[in-house]
């Protein structure tokens, strides 16, 4: 019983349009429809937008938060909360992508007045309690922590904007 190869195979049946929305329906269609499409590959042509952050909780560490992927974020000690000023750039955001959002971010299990944003580049990089929020390219898949601890200055996030605790 897989319920996930059920439901694509249910959504194409009740609503033919979102078999090739490529060709149909280039963005009138269903905005909730295109902007995970869009997501994966446009934006500024390094780093895809968020648009949701959920708390998660993770074996050894409590709650961290996640993106609308699963991906953990994290936080760099070297930056800056109060005034939100990010300090990673040039060759650190190959390694570490900024999180960059819209306008809108859904949230689940993050209150969603610690959200803010810090310019960056023409864009908006997200913020939790003022931190700048990341992504570590070492997380290949949802619910990886590989960027924990990494050089005594990166961190999960919590939900409440803190650094999450390293497990021995």
């Amino acid at each position: 019983m897989s319920p996930g190869s059920a439901a694509p195979a249910a959504t194409a049946a009740s609503d033919p349009a979102t078999s090739a929305p490529a060709t149909f329906a280039p963005a009138t269609s269903a905005p909730a429809t295109s902007a995970p499409a869009a997501a994966g590959d446009s934006g500024s042509g390094h780093t895809a937008t968020t648009t949701t952050v959920t708390a998660k909780a993770m074996k050894g560490t409590g709650s961290v938060v996640t993106d609308d992927k699963g991906m953990t974020l994290y936080l760099y000690g070297k930056d800056q909360a109060n005034p939100s000023k990010w300090t990673c750039a040039g060759a650190c955001t190959r390694t570490w992508v900024p999180v960059i959002v819209g306008d809108s971010v859904q949230t689940s299990g993050v209150e969603k007045s610690l959200l803010g944003t810090v310019h960056r580049n023409g864009m908006k990089q997200l913020t939790l309690a003022g931190w700048p929020l990341y992504r570590y390219v070492g997380d290949t898949q949802a619910g990886q922590m590989n960027g924990q601890g990494k050089d005594k200055e990166w961190y999960a996030v919590t939900p409440s904007g803190q650094k999450s605790a390293i497990a021995d």
